[in-house]
C-alpha cells in the first residue's frame, strides 16, 4: 500500500515534506494587527507536529479589512519583524511558512465569535471595540441587524489593489514562501463573485465575467510582485449553497481564469456569503468539500487543496491517492491534535518508531517504548 499523503509536494522552488496543510484559523488575539506570543505558540505546536505547510490566519491588507479588532494585519512595515519571527520558527522546523491575505468586506467590523460574532455597535460593550466603515461591491448588509457597507468606487478598488500589493511585498520580506489570496466565506472578493451580494450595474457586476473582474485584478496585481517560483493559491467558496448563488460550474470557470493568471493551486471551501459557512445548505459530513476540490481539479486542470471535516488518516490519504486533490488541509482537527500528522503516519504505515518526531520529543518517546517492553528492558 502506498501513502501519497506523506510524499513531498513541489510548486516552483518550494517543496513541502508531505501533503498536509494547517488551514488558516483566526485566533482574534492580535493587537493592532500584530502577532504575539499566542500566535507563536499556536503555530509552533503545528510546526513540531509534522505538517508540511502552515498557513497563518486571514491577515488584513488594511486596518478596515479586519473581521474584528483582534485580526492580524500587514498594512505597515512595522508589522514585518513580528511576522518574520513566526516564519523563521516555522522554517526552522522544516515546514513551509504560508500566509493568507484578505479583506473582510461587509463582514468586517464584527465582534469576536465569543462576543456574539455580530456587527460592532457604537454603544456596545467597551471590550468589543468600536465599529468602523466597511466596504463591499454593493450597499447590502450581510444580514438583518448588520451595518450597511459603502458601495466601492473605482478609486476604492484601485487603492485597495495597491494596498494588497504592498501587503504581499511585506509578506515576502517577512519570509513567507507560500501566499494565499482569500476569496471565500463571504469576505470582500467572494462578495464580488457572488450574485447574491454583487448587484453592481457597472463593469464589475452583472454576469460572471463582470463579477470576476475585481478579484482577478487583485490576483494579477499580487502575482506581479509575488515571485514566479513561489506558490500562489486562492481560497474560494466553491458553492454558495443558497438559491441563486455561486455554482460549481461558476467556480470551475473562475479557477480556469485564475490558472491563466499564474495561480498554482485553488483551496476549495464553501458557503459563508450570508453568515457562517453553516448558513449554506451543504450537508456537513466528513470530507463534505472534497468533491468540490475534485471537480475543480478535473474541470479547470489546476491543482487543488481539499478542506473540511477531514479527520481520518485513511480518508486523507485516499484524497491524494485517488486524485481528488493535491493537498489536504486540517483546521479544527489540528486544534484537537496538533500532532495529527505524526500519529497518522504511524497509523497508516505501521512504523512504531518515533523517527518522524522532533528529536527533542522522539528521543524520549523511543526510550519510553523501550522501558515498557520487558524483553528489551531485560536485554538492556
Amino acid at each position: 500500500m502506498s501513502f501519497p499523503l506523506f510524499t513531498p509536494f513541489t510548486l516552483g522552488s518550494v517543496t513541502s515534506r508531505n501533503r498536509l496543510v494547517v488551514s488558516p484559523m483566526c485566533q482574534y488575539a492580535a493587537v493592532d494587527g500584530m502577532p504575539n506570543d499566542w500566535h507563536l505558540a499556536h503555530l509552533g505546536r503545528f510546526a513540531q507536529g509534522g505538517f508540511g505547510i502552515i498557513m497563518l490566519e486571514a491577515t488584513a491588507v488594511v486596518p478596515e479589512g479586519r473581521i474584528t479588532h483582534g485580526d492580524l494585519g500587514l498594512w505597515s512595515d512595522d508589522h514585518i519583524p513580528a511576522f518574520t519571527r513566526l516564519s523563521h520558527f516555522i522554517k526552522q522546523q522544516g515546514v513551509v511558512p504560508a500566509i493568507q491575505l484578505g479583506h473582510a468586506g461587509r463582514k468586517a467590523s464584527s465582534a469576536r465569535p465569543w462576543h456574539g460574532n455580530g456587527s460592532l455597535q457604537v454603544d456596545g460593550p467597551a471590550d468589543h471595540g468600536q465599529p468602523w466603515l466597511t466596504m463591499a461591491p454593493s450597499a447590502i448588509p450581510m444580514a438583518e441587524g448588520w451595518h450597511t457597507p459603502k458601495e466601492m468606487t473605482s478609486l476604492d478598488m484601485e487603492t485597495l489593489k495597491a494596498q494588497w500589493v504592498s501587503a504581499t511585498q511585506r509578506a515576502l520580506q517577512s519570509g513567507f514562501e507560500f501566499l494565499e489570496v482569500h476569496a471565500a466565506h463571504g469576505y470582500l472578493l467572494h462578495s464580488f463573485l457572488s450574485p447574491l451580494s454583487n448587484l453592481r450595474q457597472d463593469a464589475y457586476g452583472g454576469d460572471l465575467d463582470g463579477r470576476m473582474k475585481f478579484p482577478l485584478e487583485v490576483v494579477e496585481a499580487v502575482r506581479a510582485v509575488w515571485p514566479d517560483d513561489k506558490p500562489l493559491a486562492v481560497r474560494i467558496s466553491a458553492v454558495d449553497g443558497l438559491d441563486g448563488g455561486i455554482s460549481i460550474e461558476d467556480s470551475t470557470r473562475f479557477a480556469q481564469e485564475l490558472k491563466s493568471r499564474g495561480v498554482d493551486i485553488v483551496d476549495c471551501s464553501s458557503g459563508g456569503i450570508a453568515g457562517g459557512a453553516s448558513a449554506a445548505r451543504v450537508a456537513r459530513k466528513p470530507g463534505f468539500q472534497v468533491p468540490f476540490a475534485q471537480a475543480i481539479r478535473a474541470g479547470a486542470g489546476i491543482k487543488t487543496m481539499a478542506v473540511g471535516l477531514i479527520m481520518d488518516p485513511v480518508m486523507a490519504n485516499d484524497v491524494v491517492a485517488q486524485g481528488q486533490a493535491d493537498l489536504v488541509a486540517l483546521g479544527r482537527e489540528a486544534l484537537v491534535n496538533p500532532n495529527w500528522p505524526l500519529h497518522a503516519y504511524r497509523s497508516l504505515t505501521g512504523d512504531t518508531s518515533f523517527d518522524q518526531w522532533p528529536v527533542q520529543a522522539g528521543w524520549w518517546l523511543d526510550r519510553r517504548e523501550w522501558s515498557l517492553n520487558p524483553t528489551a528492558a531485560a536485554a538492556g
